[in-house]
């Protein structure tokens, strides 16, 4: 391999910077061009500071759990710029036909493991109670066939539990449909439990976690938008080059030519690209057809959020939790809804409250072309009927993500298994990012990095 590879990187989001960061420890000398479409660095990590309100347009945290989320703030010498949840509030809620339920203790990778605080709990009934107590005595499944979220929890939990309980948690998380979803691409570690000890409450009561000194769920002392930040000002050689969308890629003999949507074009010996699949597809059409194809079969689900400020002496309610969640069966507008400042320290001025309104789910009314005045209402409407807000926001911030998160529906496994075969015929060239295994922070760190590792490790023919 050359000393001195021209690598391009496509996109500037978490996974992107990522992998720069990583480039420059295992290549020094490689001129690395990061290109990235839209004025700003970041991707779904984007904070704004809005009249003294920090408002997060993206993710709000990351697990502590997966390592390269925690492991790549430590490199940076970022530790002192972790928070955690204020334990003071520690408390979540379902809201169920209008009434919030305390989310029960006990909750293991979604599967509520404590049936003593489950039985404590007024959102699931007795038989409720008593299907999940069956679990253990329901035999595994046999084969290695994929089945769909809601099929596998149904079949060990139960119905209510699922529709109750599990369910909206999992919406938190893909904000999909779990008919449709990939149990394999999504909690296969839950599949390992069943055929490992034929139950997951044995599985998971024979499991210890292993300590940690973070707790589980981790953001950034000034907003999640500051660790791409943190992150780009540690590339000491990357030259970042905003506003210049790729338009294609073609092979040149022993490289590759980005063309840019302004006619520009750029040269590399290597590519990577953390783009999402359907912006890959178009990508590498002229590359691999096959490779196209197959990430335009990737499905994505669009949604909007709306995060409010109100003066804390106008609110009734006192905000004492984290936030709520809404399960499918309510069929509602609503998916949730974070009491921001509750839930994270200096996230509104003093005396103020903010809240965070979570809109739109695949399979449901689409939302993300509704104008503001209709999302506000919902959102205000919402707030009312729950918490008996009636006062009129002091601030409000709208954050639309079309088709911002990757669905992992059934097959999704076989296709990403498809898409790596086809890259690896394609030389001094990789993906990286959510589209493939794993739509969290650390997964797409995790996955740029060795994105990172397989393009030096690869030769220049």
């Amino acid at each position: 391999m050359s000393s001195n590879p021209n690598i391009i990187i496509i996109g500037g989001g978490i996974t992107g910077l990522a992998a720069a960061y990583r480039l420059e420890q295992l290549a020094p000398n490689a001129q690395i061009t990061l290109l990235e479409a839209s004025n700003r660095i970041g991707g779904k990590l984007w904070s704004e500071d809005v009249h003294g309100f920090t408002v997060e347009l993206g993710a709000d945290s990351f697990l502590s759990r997966k390592p390269r989320g925690i492991g790549l703030c430590e490199e940076l010498g970022l530790s002192t710029e972790l928070i955690g949840r204020r334990p003071e509030n520690k408390r979540t809620f379902v809201k169920r036909n209008g009434t919030l339920h305390d989310l029960p203790e006990g909750l293991t990778g979604l599967v509520p493991t404590n049936i003593d605080a489950l039985a404590k709990s007024s959102l699931i009934s007795a038989a409720g109670r008593e299907r999940l107590a069956q679990e253990t005595e329901i035999p595994a499944r046999l084969g290695d066939d994929d089945e769909s979220l809601t099929s596998f929890m149904t079949r060990r939990m139960g119905h209510e539990v699922y529709s109750q309980l599990i369910e909206p948690l999992m919406s938190g998380i893909y904000g999909g449909n779990g008919d449709k979803l990939s149990l394999l691409a999504t909690f296969p570690q839950l599949r390992q439990i069943e055929k490992k000890h034929g139950s997951l409450l044995k599985g998971l009561g024979q499991t210890s976690p292993k300590p940690s000194p973070y707790p589980p769920f981790i953001s950034m002392r000034q907003g999640m938008g500051s660790l791409p930040k943190l992150v780009s000002a540690r590339l000491k050689t990357t030259q970042v080059k905003l506003n210049s969308p790729a338009q294609s890629i073609t092979r040149t003999g022993t490289g590759y030519r980005v063309t840019l949507t302004n006619g520009q074009s750029e040269t590399a010996d290597k590519i990577l690209l953390t783009t999402p699949a359907f912006v890959t597809a178009q990508l590498t059409a002229t590359l691999d057809q096959e490779l196209a194809h197959t990430h335009s079969q990737i499905e994505h689900g669009s949604s909007v959020t709306l995060t409010l400020g109100y003066k804390q002496s106008e609110i009734d309610h006192p905000l004492n939790g984290y936030g709520y969640v809404i399960p499918g069966v309510e069929k509602a507008d609503v998916l949730a809804c974070t009491w921001t400042s509750s839930k994270w320290a200096n996230r509104a001025p003093q005396e103020h409250v903010a809240i965070r309104v979570f809109l739109g789910k695949v399979g449901r009314r689409p939302i993300i072309d509704t104008p503001l005045e209709e999302i506000t209402a919902l959102a205000q409407a919402e707030l009312q009927d729950t918490l008996g807000i009636t006062a009129e926001p002091i601030m409000t911030k709208l954050s639309r993500w079309r088709n911002g998160m990757p669905q992992y529906m059934l097959g999704h496994l076989d296709r990403v298994t498809t898409i790596e075969k086809r890259v690896a015929q394609l030389e001094n060239f990789a993906v990286a990012g959510a589209p493939y295994r794993g739509v969290g922070i650390p997964d797409c760190i995790r996955s740029g990095e060795q994105a990172a590792q397989q393009l030096i490790q690869t030769k220049i023919s």
